[in-house]
């Protein structure tokens, strides 16, 4: 921890710098591809919708000396219902049996069955039935919930900046956490059940909390920019980054630690479950969140502010004065907005100089 402070520190001081910023197209690039797989893993291999989106029949057997699903599976194809069951354990003593909808008497079937085959009582073996107009209600109510939020973010991000560019850039950070979360579930096969939802609800506020904390940084290292010309844009930003990154990384930790220990507790030792099913959307997307206001967010700021006149002329004033600081020549040039960038000026923070006149 007191070598994570120390690199704070010189982080803050500008005696270390990440090139973020400068390599912007990189990690734009790679976040592009990750989205796209994400996307092509939803199309191609599909959400495993639970049941409460699909609706079904579902048998739960308690007090079982085995959580071996194949029993489940024979019961299931014995009574002829012509479908393949899905079948999890929860916990050590329960077994989890979903299909598609029953008939009363196919019903009363499996549960006969399944009571014999987990040698249990049948009244341990419940069985309900889920209509799939309750699990439209709810994706239509989360959809519904996510405009509303991403409608009122916008509003108040471009009020609170002043600039669209930084609400864009934070929005389209937001979707590329939501794209690579579901993707993630797409890969793992694990069930999307309401629980997964409100997960994900969660990780919209997480994921702007932290972007709207480099940005605010950000703001403060560039609003005076018109007032110097040391430093581009480009390169301010970079630097906010890297003040705030050690802060990112520790509320990360902190977040991540106690999620991934419900993660380890619902998905190892209580088996399938609530706190499995939430905390996964929690972890993924704390930490693509993290990662994403770092490699996603900032980048593309830059990107979106350069296309103003005003940021792209001051660039090349800034890049013209180190030209003829250094004789024109162009090699020399690129070392001194390299050692800016960097803040290796014999370990001393470049402050930038303000112009007379202004």
């Amino acid at each position: 921890m007191s070598r994570l402070s120390e690199l704070g520190n010189k982080l803050h001081t500008e005696e270390r710098s990440f090139p973020f910023v400068e390599r912007r197209r990189t990690w734009l690039t790679a976040a592009a591809v990750l989205v796209l797989v994400s996307v092509l893993l939803v199309a191609f291999k599909g959400i495993n919708a639970g049941i409460e989106f699909t609706g079904g029949s579902q048998f739960t057997v308690t007090g079982t000396e085995t959580v071996e699903e194949q029993p489940a599976h024979d019961v299931v194809a014995e009574v002829g219902t012509g479908q393949v069951a899905r079948v999890t354990t929860v916990g050590s003593s329960s077994v989890r049996v979903q299909t598609e909808e029953l008939t009363t008497e196919q019903t009363d079937a499996v549960r006969q069955g399944l009571a014999e085959a987990y040698d249990v009582p049948e009244a341990d073996v419940a069985s309900t039935f889920i209509g799939p107009s309750w699990g439209q209600d709810i994706t239509r109510q989360a959809l519904q919930g996510l405009l509303v939020f991403i409608v009122l973010v916008t509003i108040v991000l471009s009020v609170y900046f002043r600039s669209w560019q930084m609400a864009g850039a934070a929005l389209v950070s937001l979707v590329n956490d939501l794209v690579l979360t579901v993707g993630v579930y797409a890969l793992i096969g694990w069930e999307v059940t309401p629980a997964t939802v409100i997960g994900l609800l969660t990780i919209l506020g997480y994921s702007l909390y932290d972007t709207v904390v480099v940005f605010d940084k950000v703001r403060e290292n560039t609003q005076d920019l018109a007032e110097q010309d040391e430093r581009t844009y480009a390169e301010l930003s970079n630097l906010a980054v890297n003040q705030t990154l050690v802060r990112s990384i520790n509320t990360s930790l902190t977040s991540l630690l106690p999620v991934g220990s419900i993660l380890f507790v619902g998905a190892l030792l209580l088996g399938a479950g609530t706190l499995r099913d939430i905390a996964l959307a929690l972890f993924v997307g704390m930490f693509v969140s993290t990662v994403s206001s770092v490699f996603v967010a900032t980048p593309l700021q830059v990107v979106l502010q350069q296309r103003s006149e005003e940021i792209r002329q001051h660039t090349e004033d800034v890049h013209e004065r180190r030209r003829r600081r250094t004789g024109g020549d162009a090699v020399s040039a690129a070392v001194a907005e390299e050692s800016i960038v960097a803040g290796t000026h014999r370990g001393q923070a470049a402050q930038p100089k303000r112009r007379k006149g202004r």
